[in-house]
């Protein structure tokens, strides 16, 4: 039996996010509902400009949402990922440590330079916009991974966001041989639009022959397989792995089992904030397949975890309100 049900990668990012409005972000020339990648310059006078205002910090990055939430259903897992010798790396992981996940970071020396940030903006329509600052993260690469682990797990998780990389693409791809050549299954998330509008190259690189799974929104997965209908995009996606997950908002999800499509309705509720959805829906499908789950009812536990994370703030939700989903 596998030590960890998920070994992870990605980005260690310090989340802090705000509440703006849209004519706010349009005033600081700031892309809405998509996440950009920013210079130290521009975090500087974003985060100056933005002083007066309150803002929650946690752990944040793609993959360590993702991870955390399987630790709080229950499950074992393991991340890979950078951080600098100042306070925010060291915030970074102590609280990833506190949120029960094993990492690189309790055994490898901090980067010189800055721990990467994410300023998350959310509006009153519930959209997500992100300004990233990758600083030490950028230099994430196959030197931070952990061979052991990767392959004393049941998959290996990989954030679409380390594709923007020349380094970060090249451990994923590492990361990836390691698994398969180990039997571990592999997983990958396209992240964001962007990702797969400026970095589709990376994302079908790291894809190479197959993975066992992918996770895409609806958007993503359009511009994955240039197509405006996602009927071709579901076409496309079954060439590329052997199951797949592409969410649809409120309309839920559609998930490929490798044998017939299944579609899962979003349940109900009164979004105020989708920051963390997607992680949250990836982390909870994962332990479900990962705990003896069908996909049908993983798709299920994922689709009340999403719906739920949306309805309050952040991209977390409480160990007690994670562990309470699977009642």
């Amino acid at each position: 039996m596998s030590k960890y049900h998920v070994y992870g990668i990605g980005n260690a990012l310090v989340d802090m996010e705000f509440q703006l409005s849209p004519e706010l972000l349009q005033q600081l020339s700031i892309d809405k509902g998509v996440m950009t990648l920013i210079d130290e310059s521009r975090e500087r006078e974003l985060i100056e400009t933005l002083s007066d205002r309150p803002s929650k910090m946690i752990s944040g990055g793609s993959a360590a949402n993702t991870l955390v939430a399987i630790g709080q259903l229950g499950g074992k897992c393991f991340y890979s990922c950078k951080v600098a010798d100042d306070e925010s790396g060291e915030f970074y992981m102590k609280d990833l440590v506190s949120c029960g996940i094993e990492t690189n970071l309790q055994h490898h020396e901090p980067g010189e330079g800055i721990t990467g940030k994410c300023l998350v903006f959310v509006t009153p329509d519930a959209d997500r916009t992100m300004n990233t600052y990758l600083g030490v993260s950028a230099t994430f690469s196959k030197d931070e991974l952990v061979p052991h682990a990767i392959e004393d797990s049941q998959y290996l998780y990989i954030e679409g966001y380390l594709l923007g990389d020349t380094n970060g693409k090249e451990a994923a791809i590492v990361a990836r041989d390691i698994a398969q050549k180990a039997g571990v299954k592999t997983a990958l998330s396209l992240s964001d639009p962007n990702m797969v509008k400026f970095f589709k190259e990376g994302l079908i690189e790291v894809i190479g022959s197959g993975l066992d799974f992918i996770f895409a929104n609806e958007s993503e997965a359009l511009q994955m397989a240039d197509t405006d209908n996602l009927q071709g995009a579901i076409a496309h996606f079954k060439t590329l792995a052997k199951g797949f997950a592409i969410t649809i908002g409120p309309k839920g999800s559609v998930i490929f089992d490798g044998e017939q499509l299944l579609e899962i309705p979003a349940q109900k509720v009164e979004a105020i904030d989708t920051v963390g959805a997607g992680d949250m829906y990836a982390g909870a499908f994962l332990y479900g397949i990962t705990h003896g789950m069908s996909y049908e009812k993983a798709g299920h536990l994922a689709s009340r975890a999403a719906s739920k994370i949306v309805t309050s703030y952040g991209p977390r939700l409480s160990a007690e309100e994670t562990k309470a989903l699977l009642n």
